[in-house]
């Protein structure tokens, strides 16, 4: 098949070299000129184990391309991949605006029927949105799907290519159909595709990122509690995550949450249930806790410092201690 991939980072950059090492030909599309300067010289602006190894195969075999050139990097393709950044705006909501401009210009561009599939975490009704953005601009019919990624840095490879499941929000047979074929070679082991709605499978990433972001700020006050009763929290941690339905991943006390992913769905997740009426006390709580925990540790360090120094005081960071 012939796909395009707009948004080179670092999951559309994931996305496109290997769905070129599954044999389709794939270009990349990005409007940062230093992005594909880089690619085009086979530098990869990420580091993720593997991927160097294998985006330069797929260059050498001529199945993987990049462009800046939105227009030429559509040009052929029946499938695009939208993998721009949604970044959190002042309220916490997500800023949409580059999946609308390039839903746009795919539906201006669409010389024939065309998928669009949506790589970008995006907000409840996001796929609603753009079939109304997209309606009348092409004569070709345009399906939406969203495909929200569950890629972890230094695994993501092993992540997209053997994945625990596939979602795969639809709203036609077609698309299903279509999904389906195109998935087929990554869920032969059994693992499953997940057919739903667009708006289930738009909250699906929200909400598994909640989950872990919950587990971190959870036990993160766990571990202030055993330094009040003198508990261990190590210990704490190994007796409580043994439990098969609680688990061991996430569940490590330490700085809180950070990264380029929580701290912006947990944040986006918020304000959708505040514009439809709901107030997520719990989710909130995580981010009130994420919060705090970054504060605790601070005070941590300055009583260190203050008790290794004698009761010196000095300046570190511009702050008095």
């Amino acid at each position: 098949m012939n796909i395009s991939v707009v948004g080179t980072g670092y999951v559309g950059l994931v996305v496109g070299v290997c769905m070129a090492d599954l044999g389709h030909s794939v270009t990349c599309v990005d409007s940062d000129e230093a992005k594909i300067s880089a690619l085009l010289g086979g530098r990869v602006p990420i580091y993720e184990p593997g991927l160097d190894q294998l985006l330069e195969r797929n260059v050498r075999e001529g199945r993987l391309r990049f462009t800046r050139d939105l227009a030429s990097g559509l040009q052929h393709s029946r499938i695009v991949f939208v993998a721009v950044g949604t970044p959190s705006a002042a309220d916490g909501s997500a800023d949409l605006s580059g999946v609308f401009a390039v839903a746009g210009e795919v539906a201006d561009q669409a010389d024939g029927p065309v998928t669009l599939i949506i790589k970008s975490t995006v907000p409840v009704g996001t796929a609603d949105r753009v079939r109304a953005h997209v309606k009348g601009r092409t004569p070709h019919g345009v399906e939406v799907v969203s495909n929200p990624e569950f890629l972890k840095e230094g695994a993501a490879i092993e992540d997209f290519l053997r994945p625990d499941r596939i979602v795969c929000g639809v709203a036609t047979p077609d698309a299903q159909k279509l999904m389906e074929s195109l998935y087929a070679p990554l869920v032969r082991t059994g693992k499953p595709i997940l057919f739903m709605d667009n708006r289930s499978a738009e909250l699906c990433k929200y909400t598994a990122n909640a989950v872990l972001a919950t587990k971190i700020s959870f036990i993160n006050e766990i571990a202030a509690l055993c330094d009040l009763v003198g508990a261990d929290v190590d210990a704490v941690r190994r007796g409580a995550g043994s439990d098969s339905r609680i688990g061991q991943r996430f569940f490590f006390p330490g700085a809180g949450y950070g990264g380029s992913c929580f701290p912006k769905d947990v944040r986006a997740l918020v304000d959708t249930a505040r514009q439809n009426g709901l107030d997520l006390k719990v989710v909130r709580a995580v981010e009130d806790v994420n919060e705090a925990q970054k504060h605790r540790l601070a005070d941590m360090v300055i009583a260190r410092l203050g008790a290794d120094l004698g009761g010196r005081r000095i300046a570190l960071w511009g702050l008095a201690f």
